[in-house]
């Protein structure tokens, strides 16, 4: 690996000077929405930026400290449900982007925009697919009310040309959450490497993006305390990964390694 390639994107979206009233609009619009899912039988649950932040009580505040501002809230959801969430997402003041919708109705994607706050919402309907797909079918009932701490990681770590935002997301979760084989209040390091050791490309990419993660880390206005936890997390993860049995295609593959190209491009 490169030194260029070792280093995080710079990229300004999601970067600057945090405005606390705007930022407690979208914290508390997030929990909003999903608590009126609650009620009408839709299941939503955060990702992005906001679960980090809502799923880090006592260290959340390193967005403020680092510059991490939100642009907009994101959701997951399930795809037998997109009429309902049409329908939620009308009744509680967004009109939906109809056209847009359309056109990405194959992908699982729903947008919306809330014109008297304003702010814009996409749902991203049984994955995150990006770089590689992050699945959650059966898995948004597990936490509340984001999507669990290991499809949390894994939402960073699948993006290939990994940014300082997300950077400073995964630091932050790493920091207030233990690395262990639960789902409870834990980073399930058991799931992350299943679904690594299903797929050689999400374990490169995972831990080429846990290395520059570890590697930024002399970079931030961070304790030494903080600094220390967070690497030794994720050694712990890393080592997870490493023990998890591969099984023959993923050997295969892992010969090959990065002479072919292992994730998909992001437009």
């Amino acid at each position: 690996m490169t030194d260029e390639e070792t280093q995080p994107i710079d990229e300004e979206i999601g970067m600057g000077t945090v405005d606390k009233e705007q930022a407690k609009v979208f914290q508390e619009e997030a929990v909003r929405v999903v608590d009126a899912g609650k009620q009408k039988g839709v299941t939503l649950r955060i990702i992005g930026a906001l679960a980090f932040h809502n799923h880090c009580p006592e260290f959340g505040y390193f967005q403020e400290k680092l510059n991490r501002v939100y642009t907009d809230i994101d959701f997951a959801g399930y795809g037998k449900q997109s009429k309902p969430i049409r329908d939620l997402f009308k009744s509680i003041g967004y009109d939906e982007d109809v056209e847009i919708n359309a056109f990405h109705a194959e992908g699982g994607r729903l947008i919306f925009n809330n014109p008297s706050i304003p702010l814009h919402v996409d749902v991203f309907m049984d994955k995150l697919d990006f770089c590689h797909p992050i699945y959650w079918k059966g898995r948004l009932e597990v936490d509340d009310p984001t999507i669990p701490l290991a499809e949390l990681m894994l939402e960073k770590m699948q993006i290939v040309k990994i940014n300082e935002k997300d950077i400073i997301d995964t630091i932050m979760l790493l920091r207030e959450h233990r690395v262990d084989a639960s789902d409870e209040e834990c980073i399930n390091s058991a799931h992350v490497a299943k679904l690594c050791a299903a797929e050689w490309g999400l374990w490169r990419t995972t831990t080429m993006n846990l290395d520059k993660v570890r590697d930024y880390l002399p970079h931030l206005d961070l304790t030494e305390e903080d600094k220390g936890i967070v690497a030794r997390r994720i050694a712990e993860l890393r080592t997870a990964m490493d023990d998890y049995p591969k099984g023959t295609k993923w050997k295969l593959r892992a010969r090959v390694g990065d002479k072919v190209r292992w994730y998909k491009t992001i437009d």
